[in-house]
């Protein structure tokens, strides 16, 4: 996977272009499978600035991002991108205050499967916002590689060619199945990263209105129930403490989504959610093997198979 550098002369000839001001400040810089800056701009405007390998999805989520944010969702103000930036691809969005992470108190499951209901609710149809293809790996269960897993997002191995943890591809192998089973009407648009680190709340501890949601070059065309699946299996992911979802917070998202949403699932649509979920974890647990991490049990991973009806 291409090194994503940006050179900051050409950071500030690209905001001068597409957002009218150049760069006056750099208030922070990050790098991981993107490089994003924080810069405040000499028109006083302080803006976020992602930089990553181009793709045709992008486009796709720049669209569903702008919607929701002229719907009234919380998440940043879309200003421009994506657009190439030194062999990438760059966009630009309003920077907003820190809030919150959220801590783990009695409504916090409640609080973020609404959340996720209201995105759903908002969200343009899958027709209408172009090509999300191909899904992020973590969620591409059904991804139309050669091999059992598809490339990682953050590693150059082989997850097919990895010998740790083989029980992992039995797990991942009976996923596939059991939602190659599973019939699940229209797609429709949600985030695939909805993760408690990719959301900010108002308030002392996250305790209050949601504040914005993060990360949406990860959004995602697929049915309901794996939608929330994904979601239920991953929410409190980085709440302290926490790296993924237990199996009974991942039951209570659920039922709590379901209430949100004034919708109840067949038992056959419940048990692709669980599956749904299982992938996301056992996807995760593959490449932590690598480094000889452990964070996903057979004993867990075998109650999630029962409950997904494998």
């Amino acid at each position: 996977m291409p090194t994503v550098r940006v050179d900051e002369h050409e950071l500030a000839d690209w905001c001068q272009r597409h957002l009218g001001s150049r760069v006056a400040e750099v208030l922070f810089a990050v790098q991981h499978l993107s490089a994003v800056r924080g810069v405040r701009l000499e028109d006083g405007r302080s803006v976020v600035v992602k930089v990553r390998a181009d793709s045709a999805r992008l486009t796709a989520c720049a669209a569903v991002q702008r919607h929701l944010f002229r719907a009234g969702f919380a998440c940043p103000e879309p200003l421009a991108g994506p657009l190439p930036l030194g062999g990438f691809a760059a966009s630009a969005e309003v920077l907003v205050p820190d809030g919150e992470i959220a801590t783990l108190e009695n409504d916090t499951v409640s609080r973020h499967a609404r959340l996720l209901a209201d995105l759903v609710r908002l969200a343009p149809p899958a027709a209408g916002v172009g090509n999300l293809s191909p899904a992020p790996p973590w969620v591409a269960w059904d991804h139309g590689e050669l091999g059992l897993w598809p490339a990682a997002d953050d590693r150059d191995e082989d997850l097919n060619a990895v010998q740790t943890a083989p029980w992992l591809d039995e797990v991942a192998l009976a996923v596939r199945r059991r939602l190659e089973m599973f019939d699940g009407g229209e797609k429709i648009v949600g985030h695939g990263d909805f993760e408690a680190q990719n959301i900010r709340w108002h308030g002392p501890a996250g305790g209050g209105e949601p504040l914005a949601v993060h990360d949406w070059d990860s959004v995602i065309a697929t049915s309901e129930p794996l939608l929330a699946g994904f979601a239920a299996a991953v929410w409190p992911a980085g709440m302290k403490g926490f790296a993924q979802a237990t199996v009974p917070q991942t039951e209570a998202f659920l039922g709590a989504y379901q209430r949100a949403r004034g919708i109840s699932w067949s038992d056959d649509a419940l048990g692709a959610a669980w599956a749904a979920g299982l992938w996301v974890l056992a996807f995760n647990a593959k490449k932590a093997s690598i480094d000889g991490v452990e964070s996903l049990s057979q004993s867990e991973a075998a109650e999630r198979l029962t409950r997904g009806g494998s």
